[in-house]
C-alpha cells in the first residue's frame, strides 16, 4: 500500500509538472488565473534552488544557465555546480581590485553573469556536493553576517593602506581568506568525486564548457549600436563587456535562441509594480494604478518581496509599447536598476498572442509555478539589463553583424 501511495504521489507530481510547464497546454500563472499560456518552446533545466538571504542571484542564475548548457550538449543529468565556490573566488578578486582602486569600485554581494567565466578561467569550478558554502550552522544561505564582517575588514584595510602606514602587509589576503573559510568552508584545492580525483581546474575541463563561446547582449542608446560596450552598473566590478544591439534585436535574439534550443541568462530590474513572483508573472500594464502594493522588497531582492494585488495578474491587460526612448529614459534617470539575475528557459504566448518568457528564479518554489514566472515581452523590453547566451544561439545574421 505504501509503495502504491508513493507511485500515485509521483504520478500526480509528474502530471502537475507536465501541465504547468508546457507539455500539456494551455497553462496559467496562478491557480485562479484566466491567462492561457501556450508553449512555443520549452527547454530543460536543473531543479530550482534558493539563494536564501544573499545577494548572489548572479551565481545561481548563471550556473543554472551553464547546467542547462551541459544538458544541451548531451549530459542527461549534469552535476549541480557550486554557487558558493564561485561567490568565494569572486570575493577574493573583488577584494584585490577594491584595494587597488583605493575603494573607488563596488565591493558588495552583487555580481554579473560574466563573473562565472572569470572564475572558471582563473580558478575552475567544483560540484555543489563538494562545496555547499554552509559552514555557519544553517541549512539555508544567509550572508548578512558574512558580508558585514567582510565589508568591515575591507573598510579597515582601506583606511590602513597608503604611505602613512607604510602600506599593507601580504597577510591581508590570508585574513580575508580566513573569513571566507569560516563562513563558507575551506578553499578547495583537490577533491574526490564519483571515483575520480580532481582540482577545480581539472574538473572545469572535464565537464567540457568553453567559456569563450558565450556572449552578453544589451540595448541602450548611449552606446554605439552593434559594438561592444561596458555597462555602467555598480555590480560590474570586473568591467565585463556586452554587445549593444537594437531593442527589437535584443528581443529577437532571445526568442531565436529559445526556438533553436538555447537557454538564456537574464539580468533585469525586478522592483517594478508589475513584477510579482508570488503571482508568477511580470507585466508592464498601461494602467499600473490597478496594482496595489504592500510591504517592500528586501535589499538583496532574494525573496518574493512586497505583496502585489491586481486583476491584471489574473486577466491579460493592455501593456506599454516599449520603445528605445522609453527604455533609455529609465536607464538614464535611474528608475531602471540592476536588481536580479534569472534564467530564461521557455517561450509562451497567451490567448491574445502576447509573448512571454518562462523564467527560472532562485527564490525557492513557494509560488504556483514552483519557482518560475512568466515575463511579458513588454516587461522584458522595458527592464532588461542584459542577456547572456551561447554565441551559436544567435542567428547567422546577428553573428555576422557583431563579427562573431
Amino acid at each position: 500500500m505504501k509503495k502504491q501511495l508513493i507511485v500515485l504521489v509521483m504520478l500526480v507530481a509528474s502530471s502537475y509538472a507536465m501541465s504547468q510547464f508546457g507539455y500539456s497546454e494551455p497553462v496559467k500563472n496562478a491557480e485562479d488565473s484566466e491567462y492561457k499560456l501556450a508553449k512555443v518552446a520549452h527547454l530543460d533545466a536543473t531543479p530550482v534552488q534558493s539563494q536564501g538571504y544573499t545577494g548572489t542571484c548572479w551565481s545561481f542564475s548563471a550556473l543554472s544557465f551553464f547546467e542547462s548548457e551541459l544538458i544541451r550538449k548531451g549530459t542527461k543529468n549534469p552535476d549541480l555546480l557550486s554557487e558558493m565556490y564561485v561567490v568565494r573566488k569572486a570575493y577574493e578578486s573583488k577584494a584585490e581590485k577594491f584595494i587597488r582602486m583605493d575603494g573607488k569600485i563596488n565591493f558588495s554581494q552583487g555580481g554579473a553573469f560574466h563573473d562565472i567565466p572569470y572564475v572558471i578561467r582563473n580558478y575552475g569550478i567544483v560540484p555543489l556536493e563538494v562545496y555547499e558554502g554552509l559552514n555557519y550552522g544553517s541549512d539555508k544561505h544567509n550572508h548578512s553576517e558574512l558580508f558585514a564582517v567582510l565589508d568591515g575588514a575591507m573598510q579597515g584595510l582601506l583606511k590602513h593602506s597608503g604611505k602613512a602606514s607604510k602600506g599593507l602587509t601580504p597577510a591581508w589576503k590570508d585574513a580575508m581568506n580566513g573569513i571566507l573559510d569560516a563562513y563558507l568552508g575551506e578553499d578547495i584545492k583537490e577533491f574526490d568525486f564519483k571515483g575520480k580525483s580532481y582540482t577545480p581546474d581539472s574538473y572545469a575541463k572535464a565537464i567540457g564548457l568553453n567559456m569563450d563561446e558565450y556572449v552578453s547582449l544589451t540595448s541602450f542608446t548611449n552606446h554605439p549600436q552593434n559594438e561592444r560596450c561596458m555597462l555602467a552598473i555598480q555590480d560590474n566590478w570586473a568591467w565585463g563587456e556586452s554587445y549593444n544591439v537594437g531593442l527589437d534585436d535584443l528581443m529577437n535574439a532571445c526568442e531565436y535562441a529559445l526556438r533553436e534550443g538555447y537557454t538564456v541568462a537574464w539580468g533585469a530590474d525586478v522592483s517594478e509594480k508589475g513584477f510579482s513572483f508570488s503571482n508568477g508573472l511580470a507585466i508592464n500594464p498601461v494602467d499600473e494604478s490597478t496594482i496595489q502594493v504592500s510591504g517592500k522588497d528586501n535589499q538583496n531582492f532574494s525573496d518574493a518581496g512586497s505583496e502585489k494585488v491586481s486583476n491584471a495578474f489574473k486577466t491579460p491587460v493592455e501593456e506599454v509599447d516599449v520603445t528605445p526612448e522609453i527604455r533609455q529614459e529609465g536607464y538614464d534617470n535611474k528608475t531602471t536598476t540592476d536588481d536580479h539575475g534569472m534564467h530564461i528557459v521557455g517561450l509562451y504566448k497567451d490567448q491574445n498572442g502576447t509573448k512571454y518568457f518562462l523564467v527560472k528564479n532562485s527564490w525557492g518554489t513557494g509560488n504556483y509555478p514552483e519557482g518560475y514566472l512568466y515575463v511579458s515581452e513588454s516587461y522584458f523590453k522595458w527592464k532588461t539589463i542584459n542577456i547572456y547566451l551561447h554565441k551559436d544561439g544567435l542567428s547567422k545574421e546577428m553573428r555576422k553583424t557583431l563579427n562573431l
